[in-house]
């Protein structure tokens, strides 16, 4: 049984009513280098938005978006965090040239794609192998998951079906 309920956990597979797997990772916060702590948002709804790669157009219309729309997830006690595997050095000169981004941007650099493996989204295979899928995760202000989406590629995740989902929670 323990070796069933270990593989199961391993697995990083998560699941709508799952606890979010806690993480800390290195972040640009308001443009700012510091350590983001899941734990230390509990009492908060979080967006977590993983993306393959800083320097995709892609990526850069996301992270504008919620830019745009941070003042109405911050009125609904919500953040949105992006999340993707490249260092945090070049998050930081990507920030600085698409931004400024408000909201926590972390770098899930090393160990490589930990946190992405944790959430079940990072490329095992393929030719973007080590990057994570683009991929939305709604954590209640609990700490439970009640949103897991991923996404094609080069499709921009739209906030507004999550406006509604993080005013019921």
């Amino acid at each position: 049984m323990k070796d069933r309920v270990r593989g199961v956990l391993d697995s990083g597979k998560v699941n709508v009513d799952d606890p979010a797997p806690e993480f800390e990772l290195p972040a640009l916060i308001g443009g700012v280098r510091k350590n983001f702590r899941l734990a230390e948002y509990r009492g908060k709804s979080l967006i977590l938005a993983f993306y393959p790669f800083n320097w995709q157009d892609t990526s850069v219309r996301q992270m504008a978006a919620y830019q745009a729309q941070r003042a109405q997830l911050l009125s609904r006690n919500a953040e949105t965090v992006g999340i993707n595997v490249e260092s945090i050095m070049n998050t930081t000169a990507w920030e600085r040239a698409n931004g400024p981004f408000d909201f926590p941007l972390c770098s899930d650099f090393w160990p490589h794609g930990a946190v992405s493996r944790r959430y079940g989204v990072l490329r095992e295979s393929g030719s973007e192998a080590g990057a994570s899928e683009r991929a939305i995760f709604v954590v209640s202000p609990a700490g439970r998951l009640v949103l897991c989406k991923t996404y094609e590629p080069d499709e921009t995740p739209s906030l507004d079906d999550i406006f509604p989902l993080v005013e019921k929670i």
